[in-house]
């Protein structure tokens, strides 16, 4: 099995290391300092569960790697539909591309057969069809992560939390092209199973990430200080309370509670998200899959959702309103800066 990871950041490379342990042909693509240290020393990953070390093959160039059978998107959803040069060398008639990110992917609604809204187009994530033009719907294979990961230096990966990468197909076939990478990550030492229907596993995800980023964007605090703060805890319960109506009225039924959501959260303890991370580290904040797709999709299904509404204006007002370029637009998810093919020091929220 051939897998280029395209982004080979935090968790890129983690994945990228872990599937070259378990006997995968894997090609990191990074840049920067990231790629100078992927090639001279490898992968080096630092976990309680143990520390291990890989070296597989790295490059800026995806055309040295040519067409692989799948690629792992270690990029944030708003770099997806800049990353089409960097894509294109490594697609075969075949190729899957394993969609690793927050919030609502592009191809919600592909593959939903009979459903009202099968084959709209979501603006917040697929603004004027970008992203469906670079990556074909029928390539897709979601992905949502459940675990956290920090670039302690360029090629040493710091591994927190988790190793649940849950994949499924839009359709909710149980593929075999999802079985077999699923049996590659498991080889690797991950946990990677197949879901039959992989939205509810985004709304599960999405609900903490929903609240909990754009807040600690607008007010500095971690997740444990926002859990335990009485008004910005009512908060978060309205937002999440929204979502679920959203999900609901989409056909999805996420399967947990609102004060099961609130609780993981407050365990995180003093976590950053990485939207807080991104946005003082002037960095796009990925707020058009997290919040402004919730609020595009609560418009088309009618669902009231005056909080998730106030909340994405204000954010929308702290992009437009930074010093930074970068952030200018980030709310409404469209990019202003070229991609970085590497993803943040922290790429997915623990809860």
């Amino acid at each position: 099995m051939r897998v280029a990871v395209l982004g080979a950041g935090a968790i890129g490379a983690y994945v990228g290391a872990a599937l070259h342990r378990g006997g995968a042909d894997v090609h990191l693509v990074a840049r920067g300092a990231q790629l100078a240290a992927l090639r001279e020393r490898g992968v080096t990953v630092l976990s309680p569960r143990g520390d291990f070390h890989a070296h597989p093959p790295a490059t800026g160039d995806p055309a040295e790697v040519g067409t692989v059978d799948y690629v792992f998107l270690g990029l944030k959803a708003q770099q997806y539909a800049s990353c089409g040069a960097l894509l294109r060398p490594l697609l075969g008639r075949d190729t899957a591309v394993i969609a690793a990110q927050n919030g609502i992917p592009w191809w919600y609604f592909h593959g939903l057969s009979g459903h009202a809204l099968e084959g709209r187009r979501i603006e917040a994530v697929d603004p004027g069809g970008t992203v469906s033009t670079v990556i074909e719907a029928r390539r897709a294979i979601g992905c949502v992560v459940y675990c956290s990961t920090e670039i302690a230096e360029p090629g040493v990966i710091r591994h927190l939390e988790g190793t649940r990468f849950a994949i499924g197909e839009p359709d909710g076939r149980i593929s075999r092209r999802c079985l077999d990478f699923s049996a590659a990550m498991v080889a690797g030492g991950l946990k990677c199973p197949v879901e039959a229907d992989l939205r509810n596993d985004i709304w599960i995800k999405l609900m903490g990430n929903v609240a909990f980023n754009p807040l600690s964007a607008l007010t500095r605090a971690t997740m444990v200080q926002i859990a335990t703060h009485p008004g910005a805890r009512r908060l978060v319960g309205a937002m999440m309370a929204e979502t679920l109506a959203v999900a609901r009225a989409t056909g999805s039924a996420p399967g947990v509670s609102i004060d099961r959501r609130i609780a993981g959260a407050e365990r995180v303890g003093h976590h950053r998200t990485s939207m807080l991370q991104d946005l003082e580290a002037g960095k796009e904040m990925e707020t058009g899959a997290i919040l402004g797709a919730v609020v595009e999709l609560a418009e088309l299904t009618g669902v009231p959702a005056p909080t998730l509404r106030d909340v994405h204006a204000a954010v929308d007002l702290l992009a437009r309103t930074s010093t930074t370029g970068a952030l200018a637009g980030a709310a409404t998810g469209h990019p202003t800066a070229a991609p970085e093919p590497t993803t943040p020091a922290r790429k997915a929220e623990p809860t």
